[in-house]
């Protein structure tokens, strides 16, 4: 594997300050050992007008195998003879970018303590790469590094030179250049993208990559128009860890969010809304129908489990009949969304005595969500598996015991109505059944005798004389004390 970062200069500004920020000597020809080859740092070129630092990877192929590194992706094991006959020693890839951070740690973190006003000097940078697989073709190349400032070159390399008929490898020639852009960064970009082309890690990915990739993204992989695929394919499509940094990068970009600039966002929707005069959206439909029978229960104090990003938390405050109102979710990140939305560090000490947000699972007991008036459940059975539904069942009515539960679910015979929506197709990929009018009530039915309630069954939006209204709620009243229940 080969890679070489150039940069020119001048008299005042010497090309030769690229020794100082690599923290390796241009008139040295230095070797470091790794668990998978020998990495070598020399200067092919080293003026005031121009240096060069190559690094060359020396990859042991054998040593991989015997050390159990040597398997093929996602961990399962190629055939023997590929194990050892393969592209790792000439093609850049993760080991590549791993020789990076260890050979040039400092210079990825920007830290030069010979010379400290160096690594925050943008600088002319060129990055030539001989050989780089690119699983996407050079169009993929240049969509992953153009938004970042890079020209990109990316030129195909042919499968034989001899026979251009057999078409083109899965191989490119990489060049980058850049006018004005800091070492560090450069080596960050490196360090995430080479193993996102390549697309594969030769040792096992755990949760640690995560943070990896959060150091090496900062101040540009939140914003880059494919997160989604460079964390997806940096992480081996590891889903809970692809999630994890997405949630974390989406508390990133949220962060860096002015909130006039959302605020403004919001408002041009709403104009533009109000000027379409487009029916009122379910949504907004379903929240007038839980804050009617809140106010007709006569609650008070008022849980909102599942809460997601606010909107109903949001809605009930602007209702003085409610003078507490607890949202309660599993993610961080939907919680995060929520106080956001809220405006929850900007609010008047009397308002925020009304709310408050908390982080828990329904799957169990909670002694924070006991003694409230009701609870409201909109939109959050059907994201669990069936067989969770019990467990949820006796945090709420078994342990919480409010008054008063609302529970709201799609009608899944109104979704013939839904014409964008694909027929067998549930409403939200994340559903994990969407019920009938007659399931519904069955299980509502059932969780009432149980637990002491009466349940009554209310439709929310239109209430088509086929197939019912698009949302169904139960609102279930507590008939039975918890202590009568016992004996």
């Amino acid at each position: 594997m080969f890679l070489t970062i150039t940069t020119s200069g001048t008299p005042e500004r010497p090309a030769t300050d690229l020794g100082f920020l690599l923290h390796k000597h241009p008139e040295k020809a230095q070797a470091f050992s790794t668990s998978y080859g020998t990495a070598h740092v020399l200067y092919p070129e080293a003026d005031a007008e121009r240096c060069t630092a190559a690094l060359l990877l020396e990859v042991d192929a054998v040593a991989l195998v015997r050390r159990g590194k040597g398997k093929g992706r996602g961990g399962a094991p190629h055939a023997a003879l590929a194990q050892y006959v393969n592209d790792r020693p000439y093609a850049a890839s993760s080991l590549l970018a791993v020789a990076l951070s260890s050979v040039f740690s400092s210079a990825m973190r920007g830290v030069c303590n010979a010379r400290p006003e160096l690594p925050a000097a943008p600088r002319p940078l060129r990055i030539e790469v001989p050989a780089l697989p690119a699983r996407g073709g050079p169009g993929l190349v240049r969509r992953l590094f153009e938004p970042l400032g890079w020209t990109v070159t990316a030129e195909p390399v042919p499968l034989d030179t001899e026979f251009p008929e057999w078409g083109d490898s899965r191989y490119v020639r990489l060049e980058l250049e850049s006018t004005g852009r800091t070492l560090a960064e450069a080596l960050r970009h490196l360090y995430v993208l080479l193993p996102v082309l390549d697309d594969a890690k030769h040792y096992w990915v755990s949760s640690e990559e995560v943070d990896k990739l959060l150091r090496a993204g900062e101040g540009w992989l939140a914003g880059h128009p494919e997160q989604k695929l460079i964390t997806s394919r940096y992480l081996s499509r590891r889903w809970s860890l692809t999630r994890q940094a997405t949630e974390r990068l989406e508390l990133v970009r949220l962060a860096e969010t002015d909130d006039s600039e959302i605020e403004e966002i919001d408002n041009a929707v709403e104009a533009e809304t109000e000027a379409e005069e487009r029916p009122t959206p379910l949504a907004v439909q379903r929240r007038e129908a839980i804050t009617a029978a809140l106010k007709a229960s006569g609650a008070a104090r008022v849980l909102d489990l599942g809460c997601g990003q606010g909107q109903l938390v949001q809605a009930l405050l602007k209702d003085p009949a409610f003078s507490e109102i607890v949202g309660l979710d599993v993610s961080m990140r939907a919680l995060t969304i929520a106080s956001r939305r809220l405006k929850l560090d900007r609010m008047g000490e009397r308002q925020a005595s009304r709310v408050k947000l908390l982080q828990g699972s329904l799957a169990y007991t909670d002694r924070r969500i006991k003694g409230y008036d009701a609870a409201v459940l909109s939109e959050v059975i059907e994201h669990l598996d069936l067989p969770r539904l019990p467990a949820l069942e006796y945090a709420v009515f078994g342990s919480a015991r409010p008054r008063t539960v609302l529970v709201t679910t799609p009608n899944v015979e109104y979704n013939v109505r839904w014409e964008s929506l694909p027929a067998g197709h549930v409403r939200h990929g994340d559903h994990r059944f969407e019920w009938t009018r007659a399931e519904f009530r069955s299980w509502a039915d059932a969780v009432a005798e149980r637990h002491g309630y009466g349940v009554e069954f209310v439709p929310v939006g239109p209430d088509d004389p086929e197939v019912g209204p698009p949302t169904q709620m139960a609102v279930f009243t507590l008939t039975t004390p918890k202590e009568a229940k016992a004996a």
